[in-house]
């Protein structure tokens, strides 16, 4: 046989040394054509609507979805340092070091702007009990970019450090403490929201006091404050105390409105303590640190329904 060559008419063969006639690619074509058919004809209709199935749930899986995936998130101790600085800096009078731990506890979310969740995300999350599933608008509003979402939480943020300050500093002069020169700060990385205020304000009166109101234990807690001190609701507490659990804390302070989600779903070896105003976060917490908690009120299912 010698090299591929193109007859008269175009069609593309191979030829013999003696000259004779081309296999034409038509008559390849037409074997092509008939096992085709063959093969087409071999499976029923329900063979390829299986197929159409399988492409569109596969395309489904790595698609965006309408949803907002949250699970356990980091901690972060107010009484150490973040970055090389401490979470709270406070100048103008004396503080006093700890050897226990406040744990800030937050939530990880997919699905925010700038950070979709797909398809199989979500499938994922929903038969995970450590993630929850929001729809989007429940989150943020529809149309919101990712520069508005994160300006939005880091404003939020910036509010709740104000007013635990704010909160802190009203009630170290009830107990007694000089504030005329004190100046607060608050620093932390990658953490946006409202709902750390309730631990900035305990962090700010544990290091403004003698007393390290720790005991040296881990204790972690979450709820959004104003200025007044009242401690108020926040969301993804479920997941919250499963990060706390997971970072060494035994104690958790929880806002008395959440105890609706707090009752029937705290982690095995963490104790919940329900609070309503700083001054009782405060009381509870100087307890805890002397080891005297027991007592302390913690949310049961007939308080949370009639919450």
């Amino acid at each position: 046989m010698v090299a591929g060559q193109v007859s008269e008419d175009g069609g593309f063969g191979i030829a013999a040394e003696d000259g004779s006639s081309f296999v034409k690619t038509t008559a390849v074509r037409r074997l092509w054509s008939s096992r085709s058919m063959c093969y087409w004809r071999g499976h029923g209709l329900r063979y390829f609507v299986g197929l159409i199935c399988m492409a569109l749930c596969a395309a489904v899986l790595v698609l965006p979805t309408p949803y907002v995936i949250e699970s356990p998130g980091p901690t972060q101790d107010v009484l150490a340092k973040a970055s090389g600085k401490s979470v709270i800096s406070i100048t103008g009078t004396k503080t006093y070091a700890t050897k226990g731990k406040l744990l800030l506890t937050t939530v990880n979310a997919r699905g925010v702007p700038g950070y979709p969740a797909i398809g199989a995300e979500t499938v994922f999350a929903v038969f995970d009990p450590q993630q929850d599933l929001l729809p989007t608008e429940a989150v943020f509003p529809p149309g919101q970019t990712s520069e508005e979402y994160g300006r939005g939480t880091i404003k939020q943020m910036k509010g709740s450090q104000d007013s635990a300050s704010a909160a802190a500093i009203a009630y170290a002069n009830r107990l007694g403490l000089r504030t005329h020169n004190v100046r607060i700060a608050m620093h932390v990385d990658d953490i946006g929201g409202p709902s750390a205020g309730m631990m900035y304000a305990l962090g700010t009166l544990n290091k403004l006091t003698v007393q390290d109101e720790t005991g040296g234990r881990t204790i972690a807690g979450t709820g959004t404050i104003d200025k007044q001190g009242k401690v108020g609701r926040i969301g993804g507490i479920k997941l919250k105390m499963i990060a706390a659990k997971r970072d060494g804390a035994s104690w958790f302070l929880a806002p008395a409105s959440n105890c609706d989600e707090v009752a029937g779903h705290v982690p095995q070896g963490l104790r919940d303590v329900q609070v309503s105003t700083l001054e009782e976060a405060y009381k509870a917490l100087v307890l805890i640190g002397k080891g005297q908690g027991a007592n302390l009120p913690h949310c049961v299912v007939s308080e949370a329904r009639a919450q």
